[in-house]
């Protein structure tokens, strides 16, 4: 303790000095003492410290200022109440100051001191709480000083979020303080009342709550003056998103105000109307039901309201879109400046409400779809880009409440149906409308297609099918454009991943040749992320130019080698990211799967490549995966040339404390054995028989599973080599046999393993 005093009293002499060095540095050493957990205080270097700290604030240094103020922040911890409430008095009687700067950090710090006031110390907080709502009401009610105004509105919001329950018997005169500043000719000041209105009646009680709303409703049907109106709209969609449980019995009173408002000729009128409707459908969703259907009519209204443009050519043929287009530009410019247009914001507004009503009314689905879904499809061709990324948002939340959903109730699934029937026949209007933004200048506008695009085909596989010679210019275009950023050609790949997923083979042959340039392309990328998401495109697209499930007479061989080629300059490659490592080990394993019938001597290129990931730590596992698959290959690959070296670095996996790199590796010699078994020699079997014992146990019983399916398919294919090892994993086998926990998949292992052994038991007659 005299320790610490001493040290802190070396700081205070340091702060007093004249240099602004000295004093910055020893405020800087002092704030570093209070954030440690450990240090105590006694009386005196309490008085102390709080003295200098509130004297360093009005220092000529702004450096040194606030290194005070954030000094505050720790103390408040470190002191006892009394100290904390001479803190607070002194910052209060400060924002009364004639000096701005003493002012404004004064203001800071008692917004540091709120904040760092710790709930559970409710007497502190209460102390403290009565102490400064007194002072910033009256600071509030005076309306001369517009600037202390604004900083204790800031700080009542906050006192109010914090400790509004504190401050019950404040809660009139703060809200006597608050409603005259609603109708502030200053809009900052309404905005921060507004706030602080908000968080106020989260707290108060009913009686207090019903005033307000009555004082609102009042004033909303005098409609002295538009500029009030909103300000007492804005309002009640503020308490509405802070407490909208209690707002929404008023909602009968409140609804053919805000809706008359809503049909005025004022752009901002409008916009702070259809703000307050999102308001009441997210936050009172039972008692805005009766207006939901009137909501939506608005909503689609004015989603569609643009006064100041012409887009009546749309229908034209390009060409024509194309000159009408400069001849209306041209004449638009000349009429209205975008800068005085305020009609995208009303579209937002609109775009947002009915995301909120989609999002939240799953039962109206099919009305959605035949009222709302082919408005929004409308409007694609927005004009304002964040109106559009809206409008985008808008129609992805209605295709995510359409993904089917597994049930098990076939009326539900008829309920379904109708939905997605719905969708599928809009389709074709919804690729219509995307034609031309998928080569739009605008990145964003092309990442909002790319992304409605592939919640489309996921919630509606195949739907594209028919229109893939539309979408796959746009592909090339963002893949291909020089000036395309990094983003976009992530997301254009992601896109074109799903697309390839969830649609046959044959829809993309004809296009083979537009896609493979591009995408072999976007693997050389120098940025890892493009790289990656290539590969993962290329092993889907291999699979497309040649499905092994199906006997298509489609000549894969001319991109064989271009796709090849990438993948192998990525595989060999050591100085690249993990991400793009994992990846290219998973695309060539794919090549190799689907075409190593056609890639004759480059396959002693490439496989031994895998058993130098297999013996790296950080690859292995992509690599034990990417063996399997290749193994697993109906083409029979011959890996011969590998087998006698990967058995035994297989085998070694099964000792590793790592579960999944078991699993991987005893499926891995599971495929192995069954397609490759003639190959192996008894030494090879041997290796792993050994590791088996130790895997069947009930303490694992995925593992055991797998290794007994792993010990069939060596009785089947190599029986000779079983009998000498088998007795230290049959004892194992007959305990795991009498566990209760053997059920399910395991006791199917535990069968078909008895059942494929049973010419073997004479060989095993050693048992009792």
């Amino acid at each position: 303790m005299a320790s610490v005093s001493f040290h802190i009293a070396n700081l205070l002499e340091k702060m007093t000095s004249s240099d602004k060095d000295f004093r910055f540095m020893a405020t800087n050493d002092l704030m570093t003492e209070l954030q440690k957990d450990s240090i105590k205080l006694d009386d005196d270097s309490e008085r102390k410290v709080v003295k200098m700290l509130l004297k360093l604030l009005e220092d000529k240094n702004g450096e040194v200022q606030n290194l005070a103020v954030k000094c505050l922040g720790p103390l408040v911890n470190k002191v006892k109440d009394v100290q904390v409430e001479t803190i607070v008095d002194t910052l209060c009687s400060n924002m009364l100051s004639d000096k701005e700067q003493l002012r404004d950090i004064s203001s800071i710090g008692l917004k540091t001191v709120i904040s760092e006031l710790a709930p559970t110390s409710t007497a502190l907080a209460a102390s403290i709480c009565q102490k400064i709502t007194g002072r910033l009401t009256n600071a509030i009610s005076k309306q001369e000083d517009v600037p202390v105004q604004l900083e204790a509105l800031d700080i009542l919001s906050d006192l109010l979020s914090r400790f509004g329950s504190l401050l019950v018997k404040f809660h009139s005169s703060i809200q006597h303080a608050l409603l005259p500043q609603l109708a502030s000719p200053r809009l900052a000041v309404r905005k921060r009342a507004i706030i602080a209105i908000a968080h106020l009646v989260m707290s108060c009680n009913n009686s207090l709550f019903t005033e307000l709303l009555e004082f609102l409703l009042t004033e909303l049907a005098r409609n002295q003056s538009t500029s009030t109106t909103r300000t007492y709209i804005q309002c009640l969609g503020g308490i509405t998103r802070q407490a909208g449980h209690r707002i929404g019995e008023h909602l009968e009173k409140i609804m053919p105000l805000i809706i008359k408002y809503s049909r005025q000729d004022d752009d901002e009128l409008r916009e702070f109307c259809i703000q307050a409707f999102e308001s009441f459908v997210r936050r009172c969703p039972k008692d805005v039901s009766l207006h939901i259907n009137t909501i939506i009519s608005i909503c689609l209204q004015y989603l569609v309201y643009d006064p100041n443009y012409n887009y009546d050519d749309e229908e034209l043929g390009d060409s024509m879109d194309m000159d009408d287009d400069d001849e209306d530009g041209g004449g638009a410019s000349d009429e209205y400046s975008d800068d005085d247009d305020m009609s995208w914001k009303v579209r937002r507004a609109s775009a947002k409400c009915l995301a909120a009503i989609i999002s939240t009314r799953h039962e109206m689905l099919r009305d959605f779809y035949a009222t709302v879904s082919p408005a929004l499809i409308q409007r694609f061709k927005e004009r304002e880009e964040n109106v559009k990324a809206d409008i985008f948002f808008a129609y992805i939340t209605l295709l995510k409440q359409t993904k089917p959903t597994v049930v098990q109730d076939p009326d539900a699934m008829e309920l379904e149906e109708g939905p997605v029937m719905q969708l599928t026949s809009q389709v074709p209007n919804i690729v219509k409308s995307m034609h031309k933004l998928l080569k739009d200048r605008s990145v964003k506008t092309r990442q909002g297609c790319f992304s409605l695009l592939s919640e489309l085909v996921q919630v509606l596989p195949g739907a594209l099918k028919d229109h893939v010679s539309v979408i796959i210019p746009g592909v090339q275009f963002s893949l291909g454009d020089r000036n395309s950023s990094s983003n976009i050609k992530i997301d254009t790949l992601s896109f074109v991943n799903v697309l390839l997923v969830t649609h046959c083979p044959v829809v993309f042959h004809q296009h083979v040749d537009a896609l493979v340039p591009p995408i072999v392309a976007a693997i050389g990328d120098p940025f890892y992320k493009i790289a990656s998401e290539a590969l993962l495109v290329t092993q889907q697209l291999v699979k497309v130019i040649r499905p092994l499930d199906l006997k298509l007479d489609f000549d894969f061989r001319p991109y064989l080698v271009n796709i090849y080629q990438s993948t192998l300059a990525r595989l060999t490659a050591t100085d690249i990211d993990q991400e793009v490592k994992e990846r290219a080990i998973a695309c060539m394993a794919q090549i190799i799967c689907n075409m190593g019938d056609s890639l004759g001597t480059e396959l002693s290129v490439c496989l031994p490549i895998f058993l130098e990931r297999l013996k790296n730590e950080i690859t292995r596992l992509t690599a034990v995966k990417s063996v399997t698959l290749i193994a697993a290959s109906p083409l029979q690959i011959n890996l011969t040339p590998i087998l006698r070296e990967c058995v035994p670095i297989l085998a070694s996996f099964l000792r590793k404390n790592h579960r999944a790199l078991r699993l991987s590796t005893l499926q891995c010699l599971d495929v192995l054995v069954k397609n490759y078994g003639q190959s192996m020699s008894p030494s090879m079997i041997d290796e792993v028989m050994k590791e088996l014992s130790s895997l069947i146990s009930e303490n694992d019983l995925h593992v055991s599973q797998l290794s007994l399916a792993l010990l069939t398919s060596i009785c089947q294919s190599s029986p000779t080599s079983v009998s000498g090892v088998m007795k230290d994993i049959l004892p194992q086998i007959l305990v795991l046999i009498r566990s209760p926990l053997l059920q399910g998949s395991p006791l199917q292992a535990m069968m078909e393993f008895f059942s494929g052994s049973c010419g073997l038991w004479e060989q095993w007659c050693w048992l009792p």
